[in-house]
């Protein structure tokens, strides 16, 4: 079993019992981590793509140090104009192993669910309100509502004045 997983902004192929090196995480070590940004998942040849993830799907690692990479040397010349810059980066990495993969049952911030309003109670709240602070779309709609004609070439204020 692998799964194709998000962590620190970068894609990691990972399986069970793989070490790992990530950029540098904010937990200390010894710590339990999840990442439930599973992108793909194999089980045995039963392959789960997400859009663009998978929900309910985690990965559980464990951290086992923080550390810095290689050495980079980045050399900057230009020829013949005495410009040389030497500079050197060590990334920050963290090291975790993968301890498991769940396909389904993680637990997963709960997203927030959209409410929509009936249409009754919305024109309701139109009739209540100034007429002035509605747009002249809303304004169309309720003199078509009320069976004015001619409602389409008129201007704002004067559907103000037929709805009045």
């Amino acid at each position: 079993m692998y799964a194709i997983v998000e962590i620190a902004g970068q894609q990691f192929k990972v399986a069970k019992d793989q070490k790992v090196y990530v950029h540098r995480l904010a937990s200390k070590e010894g710590e339990k981590v999840s990442f439930d940004n599973v992108l793909l998942l194999d089980d045995n040849g039963n392959v789960t793509i997400g859009a663009p993830a998978i929900n309910g799907a985690a990965v559980e690692a464990k951290v086992v140090k923080h550390l810095k990479g290689d050495k980079v040397i980045v050399f900057k010349k230009k020829r013949r104009k005495g410009y040389k810059v030497k500079n050197g980066h060590r990334q920050a990495l963290t090291e975790i192993v993968i301890e498991g993969i769940t396909a389904s049952g993680a637990k997963k911030a709960a997203p927030q669910k959209e409410t929509k309003k009936a249409d009754a109670p919305k024109a309701e709240a139109k009739a209540g309100q100034d007429l002035n602070d509605l747009t002249v779309a809303e304004l169309r709609e309720m003199a078509k509502d009320k069976g004015i004609s001619g409602y389409s070439s008129m201007k704002k204020a004067e559907l103000i004045e037929a709805l009045s």
